[in-house]
């Protein structure tokens, strides 16, 4: 725990800056938003897919508890 504070607090706003300017180098300005968009509809889809994982559960359960009941 004591390292992971450590490298936490050694990260400031030139070490952003620096950073952020290194992913312009390697990416260019107009990659950049593609990747966003690639990561946004990943991000998208996985809470679409947890969403609907949940949904088949609950109806799972509500399935045993009826027949339980019958």
């Amino acid at each position: 725990m004591n390292a992971l504070h450590f490298f936490l607090g050694m990260v400031g706003t030139w070490q952003i800056i620096l950073i952020v300017a290194i992913i312009l180098l390697l990416f260019g300005g107009k990659k950049i938003p593609e990747l966003m968009k690639g990561l946004g509809s990943g991000i998208k889809e996985f809470k679409d897919a947890t969403k609907e994982e949940n949904a088949q559960q609950v109806t799972k359960k509500e399935t045993k508890e009826d027949s339980k009941t019958e």
